[in-house]
């Protein structure tokens, strides 16, 4: 068993790019938190691997080829591996749990 601590994880300081941080990873899944601060630009490219995004706090919207959808404290969305999407319009600093399965960069 693995113990995920991610408190303090869960904001960018003031002035701060966006953050990504890896907590966990095993060979069929890796967990970690991405930050934007307001006004701040999504820069990800698809990935090879399935997402499941949980937000923390914050509001955006996301947009992919198949959705745009308002996001804000308990939204869970699922992204299919290498379906482009971007987090638009971050409204208040947005925190995130993500979840790759397999784990991130596992697919190419």
């Amino acid at each position: 068993m693995r113990v995920l601590r991610a408190a303090g994880h869960f904001a960018v300081p003031e002035g701060e790019p966006n953050q990504y941080r890896e907590h966990l990873r095993a060979s069929d899944l890796s967990v970690g938190t991405y930050c934007i601060p307001v006004g701040g630009k999504d820069g990800q490219h698809p990935h090879g691997e399935d997402e499941v995004y949980v937000v923390v706090r914050g509001r955006a919207r996301l947009v992919s080829s198949s959705v745009d959808v308002e996001i804000g404290p308990g939204s869970v969305v699922y992204v299919p591996a290498a379906e482009e999407h971007q987090f638009v319009d971050v409204s208040e600093d947005l925190s995130i749990v993500v979840v790759f399965g397999p784990a991130e960069r596992t697919r190419g």
